[in-house]
């Protein structure tokens, strides 16, 4: 199998300034691209995961010349969200939001999301919404959920079959710290979709972590 990387516009640019100007450290690659260094970490983490750069401590990045370790780069591929996704927190609309504050920290959560009866999802609230009103002058015993949560069609979710890169690159990409794991179903002559499960940081943290450690079977998908 072979895989072809395509690089977005920003990794092009980090490829060319380091090309041009390193060693270079990764504060100076973001005043060249005029945005924040946290922004670019994961841009600099790829690029190092799959050979392209080189970084050193105290040296900078600089660039390696080799070719990417397309053997890493097929096994990340294949790594599916049904293999690692976890239990749900779920809530309901008119769960309090000092409740729902509650189950976020007994279940060291960063999302919550908001289901009815049947499990089909209607909303998303995070550690950030909660905390706003928490510090507002409404009374948190008495709010609902349904009141701050985000509603569909706003909600970013993944699917088990989709790949954990896919999954993770959501993360990045809308800086939120969790994905709903949804399914189609069909209810009340419609098709809804499901809550079945939870990708988050920590999720996708540990894959990376067991894999960098050999403790993870790429083929079979589970860790031993």
């Amino acid at each position: 199998m072979v895989i072809i990387i395509q690089l977005n516009e920003r990794q092009e640019k980090i490829i060319k300034i380091v090309k041009e100007r390193g060693p270079i450290t990764g504060e100076q690659i973001a005043e060249k691209l005029n945005v924040t260094r946290p922004s670019l970490r994961p841009d600099l983490a790829f690029l190092t995961q799959i050979g392209l750069l080189e970084a050193r401590p105290r040296v900078g990045y600089f660039y390696s010349g080799r070719t990417p370790n397309y053997g890493v780069i097929e096994q990340i591929m294949k790594l599916r969200v049904k293999d690692y996704k976890s239990v749900p927190v779920v809530v309901t609309e008119k769960t309090s939001v000092y409740d729902s504050i509650v189950a976020l920290f007994v279940n060291d959560v960063g999302t919550l999301f908001v289901v009815s009866e049947q499990g089909i999802l209607e909303g998303v609230v995070s550690r950030k919404d909660l905390l706003k009103t928490a510090l507002g002058k409404i009374d948190v015993n008495q709010l609902p959920v349904g009141v701050i949560m985000t509603r569909m069609p706003n909600i970013i979710t993944t699917t088990p079959e989709e790949s954990l890169w896919s999954a993770a690159r959501k993360l990045i990409t809308h800086e939120i710290d969790a994905l709903p794991v949804v399914r189609k179903v069909s209810q009340h002559g419609g098709e809804k979709i499901e809550v079945i499960g939870r990708i988050s940081k920590t999720n996708i943290t540990k894959v990376f972590v067991d894999l960098g450690l050999g403790r993870l079977d790429i083929l079979g998908g589970k860790n031993d």
